[in-house]
């Protein structure tokens, strides 16, 4: 089997030397070019024609994202992002994932050395995810930040909804691909909506920038989880990187649990802790939304979910960047209807709209 081509860019030459190390131990992938500066990367990547490529965000003779723009529009292929562990480099790392990389790697600001091999194994997972991850030309209008991920899905339904929604919550499982799928999903829900219940496999570091930016763009509210607080219709609650989301109930109310157990599944947050909490708790009043992601984490528990009365929307293969967890899913019997990224929102109001209708049809 041919070995994965990586080309690393990054103008740090500890850096680019400790991935190239990294990526050449590994037996299914090589690095075929390290670069200074994203000039010097552009030649590298006409002659080595890489699988893909680590990318730092600052960066001098030309930004990691300016790079990265002209890349996704004249020779689109799969980035992981090399960003720090700042406010700014979170802000600047989903900007890279809206703009189309396919995830990143949050390398330290002190102790680059043995903090990078620390992540070697997860460098080397992402990598290797990238490399068949489904990768879209960016768009060439301008302000892409500005434009809704969900404006060109038809608007949902105005009216308010029934007054039974109100009891209802969506959970929303993501992992690669999901922070852009979560805003699709977001951006189409009114004031009125349900609560929504959101985990995205994200270091602690960037799911405040993440819930800011997305309260920016929904009628929603949109923030990280506090443990203890109540979860209410109209708001949507991410779980911050590094702690498990769950949800319990306190007298007549929903309540998020947040807690740093143990990893579940190799994740913090994990999917699967989330998930199963809905099967536990909410049963019937759950609504169960499995989006773009590697591996299995929450597969199981969704199916769970649907045991106890929820009703599941899984993303299809073709709008996935990686159809890992949406595949286990459906393998494991968990999806009520598979559906490309652009119609799970709609799709949701309508149900909503209607309960307390009937399955339209089973998987």
């Amino acid at each position: 089997m041919a070995k994965i081509k990586v080309v690393v860019v990054d103008d740090s030459a500890l850096v680019r030397s400790l991935l190239t190390e990294i990526i050449n131990r590994q037996p299914d992938m090589t690095c075929v070019g390290a670069a200074a500066d994203p000039l010097v990367a552009r030649e590298m990547i006409r002659e080595t024609n890489p699988d893909v490529i680590t990318l730092d965000v600052e960066m001098p003779r030309m930004d990691g994202l300016e790079f990265l723009s002209r890349l996704m529009r004249l020779r689109p292929m799969p980035v992981v992002m090399v960003s720090t562990l700042t406010e700014q480099g979170a802000e600047t790392t989903l900007r890279a994932l809206e703009m189309g990389a396919v995830d990143f790697v949050a390398k330290p600001r002190i102790g680059v050395s043995s903090g990078l091999q620390e992540l070697a194994g997860d460098i080397v997972d992402k990598i290797r995810v990238a490399a068949s991850a489904h990768v879209k030309r960016l768009p060439p209008a301008p302000g892409a930040s500005a434009a809704p991920a969900g404006s060109s899905a038809a608007e949902p339904p105005r009216a308010a909804l029934p007054r039974v929604s109100t009891e209802k919550i969506i959970c929303i499982g993501a992992s690669t691909g999901g922070t852009e799928a979560i805003r699709e999903v977001l951006m189409p829900m009114p004031a009125d909506a349900p609560a929504i219940v959101i985990t995205q496999h994200m270091p602690p570091g960037f799911t405040t920038s993440f819930a800011n930016r997305l309260n920016t763009l929904c009628r929603i509210r949109v923030q990280e989880a506090q443990h203890g607080q109540r979860i209410l219709p109209g708001h949507a609650y991410i779980a911050p990187g590094g702690h498990h989301l769950r949800i319990d109930r306190s007298g007549s109310n929903y309540v998020a649990v947040v807690e740093d157990t143990e990893p579940v599944n190799r994740h913090r947050p994990s999917v699967e802790v989330l998930f199963k909490s809905a099967a536990r708790v909410l049963g019937p009043n759950a609504l169960g939304i499995m989006l773009t992601g590697m591996g299995a984490d929450g597969a199981q528990a969704m199916r769970e979910m649907k045991d106890a009365g929820s009703y599941n929307y899984v993303q299809d293969e073709a709008s996935c960047v990686v159809f890992g967890m949406p595949r286990m899913a459906i393998q494991c019997g968990a999806a009520h209807e598979i559906l490309p990224l652009t119609q799970i929102a709609s799709a949701v109001l309508n149900r909503l709209a209607s309960a307390p209708a009937g399955v339209r049809h089973r998987i």
